[in-house]
């Protein structure tokens, strides 16, 4: 399963009834923290979240309110003894905008990494123990004023294990459960793989973040199937479509063609401009378009688990 947190909604700047947009992901009892503007660990703390755990913070891009966070963030890690490695990634030019904020955050106790992922993503495995095995983040390009990017976060479910294969095939008992694993194991001489003894794979999870953004292909092929799909609806208003094209943002209309068009399950708005005073009063521009559309709130929650 996985459990996301939508730590803050607002852009640009922090209001007093609405944190700077930032989110978490939680599994396996690893977790990631999407973007970090000002007061994003003020907002964790409000909402119950422990950034401690992170293993990782995915930056979309460089802008204030989506990095002013990190000095005070990485000083109280400091201060509560982190001893884990901490990874930061983001687009193009990752060490050259960060140092400065670096330098700002002084020593500290643990080793921070920066991280450029793959094209074809990062199996998160590789950053710490505990993440399920095939759990997969992935950066694609957005279209902002900014070298920017998305995250597409997937997990994967093997085929169910099939008794009479194992049966047959004479693997001891004792050894299913690794091969529900995933894993391939020996036994007098004879290798078996997990293949051998599972059906086909099962829908697994996939989860969307998609920053600071216009519309754009890659988003929507990222976004394809999502089980939520959480992407910036700067703008409320139809009317301000050209506003939001010169800015690099979207409207409440445009993420939630995005939506339709990518077949998500759940699409949450979010960074909303400070001038809109209630997001909701624009909600019925994006669910002519996507009928489920809701707007994010500061500390909404949910947990995502595989169909069965």
């Amino acid at each position: 399963m996985i459990d996301v947190c939508l730590l803050g909604t607002s852009a640009l700047l922090p209001l007093p009834e609405r944190a700077l947009t930032a989110a978490t992901l939680g599994c396996g009892g690893r977790s990631i923290l999407f973007d970090c503007g000002e007061g994003t660990q003020t907002a964790a703390r409000r909402h119950g979240v422990s950034l401690m755990k992170a293993d990782l913070i995915a930056l979309t891009h460089y802008h204030g309110d989506h990095i002013f966070g990190l000095p005070g963030l990485l000083q109280t890690m400091h201060s509560l003894n982190r001893a884990e490695p901490l990874y930061l990634t983001g687009p193009e030019g990752l060490l050259q905008e960060l140092s400065p904020l670096l330098r700002l955050a002084g020593r500290t106790c643990f080793e921070i990494r920066l991280l450029t992922l793959p094209p074809e993503g990062l199996p998160l495995s590789e950053l710490a123990q505990g993440w399920p095995d095939g759990a997969r983040l992935t950066a694609f390009p957005t279209r902002h004023r900014v070298p920017s990017q998305g995250y597409r976060f997937d997990l994967p479910r093997a085929g169910k294990f099939q008794p009479q294969k194992a049966l047959a095939l004479g693997v001891p008992v004792a050894l299913w459960k690794l091969l529900q694993k995933g894993e391939t194991v020996e036994h007098g001489g004879v290798t078996f793989r997990p293949e051998q003894v599972l059906g086909p794979a099962r829908k697994g999870l996939r989860f969307v973040f998609s920053g600071d953004t216009a519309p754009c292909e890659a988003l929507t092929q990222n976004a394809a199937g999502a089980d939520l799909f959480i992407c910036e609806g700067t703008y409320g208003e139809d009317e301000q479509a050209a506003l939001a094209a010169e800015y690099g943002h979207m409207t409440f209309a445009e993420a939630a063609q995005t939506a339709r068009e990518a077949n998500v399950k759940a699409l949450w708005l979010a960074h909303f401009s400070q001038r809109m005073e209630n997001p909701a009063d624009y909600l019925p521009n994006a669910q002519a378009f996507f009928p489920g559309a809701v707007c994010g709130q500061d500390g909404m929650r949910t947990v995502l688990h595989f169909e069965e």
